[in-house]
């Protein structure tokens, strides 16, 4: 088949397939906070192994840190842009699939060049104000709802639901709505339509705001009045609306999953949660560190494509190929921690890949970062004997999801 046809081919099949294939399920599930067995026993075949081929065109996992960090970095042999693959064809802007993570150059540079600036350190000093302020309110609303309190819900997603609207300067009037949209963004449970579908409801809104926002300014100072502000004359309303969808992403629902995952881990390893509590910053960002290297929630990179034939690790990879990574995989690489499966964040290492490498990291990494440090501390030092309400066998965590998560954390506060 010629390789024109087979990609129209390979994308009518990925665009109508209503659940994710069993044998290429694994790269998305865990359990717990673990691996499952068969991404572990997929190393078997090294570095890099094929996990599909889709109509002529093969797909390939890599879960090796060194060769994940290779593929990562490497946006001349690889696009990024797989929209003509998984993405649908004559529908509305909102319900098509985009953003800085399927974005090649130049117009990833082009449109990142508008966030950029408000992720600079000096910008990021000037949110700490609001993450404690955010922080501190939703411990005093766990502490008026105890003895017992679900910990996703009244931390895990408030804080940084609150963080990224102060950020995004969403008027208080429209956040209940605008979280409403934000669920399901990552589940993959009912095949594409979960990730793809969902998405419109956020989209659409901040788009709907956007060009409001541009006939008549009334936002409150944040990222969304600023950038219709500064921007407005030489991008769309889509275009905006777009990335600022992307900023609510990577500070909501990755944010939320590390916090309750997170806090589930540090409630098994005790020296940990006392580090925490003792509130050293050299042993504070070994543990957020090591966190995100043992929980990862967003599992797998955005795909590639290779646009040329090169070598991947072991394998040759043809023109056309997918290559996904595994973040999860590359952070329990053998052959860079000793013992991958234990959390010990005296050996925290630097380099982790959570957010990416390369190009595409994640543009809120250091905001992240300081979310987690403020939120973990607080809730160490405010609720000390914080403890499972459960039976951790009765918890339930996402069974095949991008980013992964955990419903419910019920806790006792002590």
């Amino acid at each position: 088949m010629a390789p024109s046809m087979r990609g129209t081919a390979l994308r009518l099949a990925v665009s109508s397939a209503r659940r994710v294939p069993g044998s290429i399920r694994f790269p998305l599930q865990r359990d717990g906070v673990q691996p499952v067995a068969a991404l572990d026993a997929s190393r078997d075949g090294g570095d890099v192994v094929q996990l599909a081929r889709l109509l002529g065109t093969r797909v390939w996992l890599v879960t090796g840190y060194d060769v994940a960090r290779e593929v990562l970095a490497d946006s001349e042999s690889f696009a990024n842009d797989v929209r003509h693959i998984i993405g649908r064809q004559g529908r509305a802007p909102a319900e098509r699939i985009g953003g800085l993570g399927m974005t090649d150059a130049p117009d990833h540079g082009r449109l990142r060049g508008i966030l950029t600036p408000y992720f600079t350190r000096r910008r990021l000093a000037d949110l700490q104000g609001d993450v404690d302020r955010v922080v501190g309110a939703a411990l005093d609303d766990m502490e008026a709802h105890a003895p017992e309190v679900d910990l996703v819900e009244r931390f895990g997603f408030a804080v940084p639901f609150g963080v990224i609207c102060d950020l995004l300067g969403m008027p208080a009037v429209d956040r209940d709505e605008f979280r409403r949209h934000g669920a399901a963004r990552f589940d993959l449970s009912n095949g594409r339509s979960g990730i793809f579908d969902t998405a419109a409801g956020t989209r659409q809104f901040l788009i709907d705001l956007v060009a409001s926002e541009r006939l008549a300014p009334h936002l409150p100072d944040g990222l969304l009045a600023r950038m219709v502000a500064e921007h407005g004359a030489d991008f769309d309303d889509v275009e905006l609306g777009g990335l600022a969808d992307g900023v609510f992403l990577g500070g909501y629902e990755t944010s939320a999953s590390m916090l309750s995952l997170g806090t589930w881990v540090l409630l098994q390893h005790p020296p940990a949660w006392e580090m925490l509590r003792r509130g050293d910053p050299a042993e504070v960002d070994r543990v957020v560190e090591e966190l995100l290297r043992f929980v990862c929630p967003v599992q797998v990179a955005f795909p590639r494509i290779a646009r040329r034939e090169l070598q991947v690790g072991e394998r040759t990879v043809r023109a056309g190929d997918v290559v996904v990574v595994s973040l999860t995989g590359a952070g329990r690489d053998p052959a860079r921690h000793e013992d991958p499966a234990r959390f010990d964040p005296t050996t925290a290492s630097a380099g982790i890949l959570a957010f990416g490498h390369g190009l595409h990291r994640c543009v809120g990494a250091e905001l992240a970062r300081m979310e987690l440090r403020t939120a973990l501390v607080a809730l160490a030092r405010r609720f000390p004997d914080l403890s499972l309400a459960c039976d951790p066998r009765d918890l339930r965590f996402t069974e095949l999801a991008i980013v992964h998560g955990v419903e419910a954390l019920p806790v006792y506060l002590g």
